[in-house]
């Protein structure tokens, strides 16, 4: 879905969940904003070859953080293209390197997750994420600009996980809000409690989001919503 001039929401079914990812773009490259999960990198390109953008050259991926979903389908996309740029958040930069466990998962539900994957990707993933690997080229700090279509303001949004990021396109006023906020049923609302294991942290961040003129956001989960958007927020963080 075309947000505007520079930015393409996409819509991946994975049965059990739609994810959005958020492709960013110019005329000569494109970024994404996360990677699904493992063995959704050949969905994820198509889907941006539908929307007219994939036919530039993939230079840049954004993590907005350490989940899975977000970060599962990485290595294929590395292993395509060994000259990609990953950017992640310090704080989530051991996780994302193989360095330190992901918070939220299990040595069992990681261990039935790699138990379903197709062996090439449980194969990608246990090199990436199960040892010391390089996956972060470069980190990404809060209120730094990044140089991809007009601008792209970076906000360190902890809670969900230490180094969630947010992202404010700033030419369409667009805030990927990752999975700092969720919509259900075309109402915005918070991180979901069950996997945010700060949450009084994470509905603090979304205080940031006030200093900024917001016309668009896109969960990760629930996809985009317009109007009202700081209005929203504001009621999210009421009392806070």
């Amino acid at each position: 879905m075309r947000i505007a001039e520079g930015i393409e929401m996409l819509e991946l079914n994975l049965g059990p969940m739609t994810i959005c990812p958020t492709v960013i773009f110019d005329k000569d490259e494109w970024v994404l904003v996360d990677t699904g999960m493992p063995g959704s990198a050949s969905a994820i390109i198509e889907l941006a070859k539908q929307g007219g953008i994939g036919e530039r050259r993939l230079s840049t991926i954004l993590l907005t953080h350490q989940d899975i979903d977000h970060i599962g389908g990485l290595p294929a996309f590395k292993s395509d293209n060994p000259e990609l740029v990953v950017y992640a958040h310090e704080d989530d930069k051991a996780v994302i390197d193989g360095k330190q466990p992901m918070i939220k998962v299990s040595p069992e539900r990681l261990a039935t997750l790699l138990g379903s994957l197709p062996e090439e990707a449980r194969r990608q993933f246990e090199a990436a994420f199960l040892k010391p690997s390089s996956n972060v080229d470069r980190l990404m700090a809060d209120g730094e600009i990044l140089p991809f279509a007009g601008g792209v303001t970076v906000l360190h949004t902890p809670g969900h996980t230490p180094g969630h990021v947010s992202l404010y396109h700033q030419p369409s006023k667009t805030l990927i809000a990752g999975d700092s906020m969720v919509i259900d049923n075309g109402e915005l609302k918070g991180p979901r409690e069950a996997v945010t294991p700060d949450m009084a942290t994470a509905l603090q961040s979304l205080k940031k989001y006030e200093e900024y003129d917001i016309k668009t956001v896109i969960c990760y989960h629930g996809g985009m919503l317009q109007g009202d958007i700081k209005g929203r927020i504001a009621a999210l963080t009421e009392g806070i």
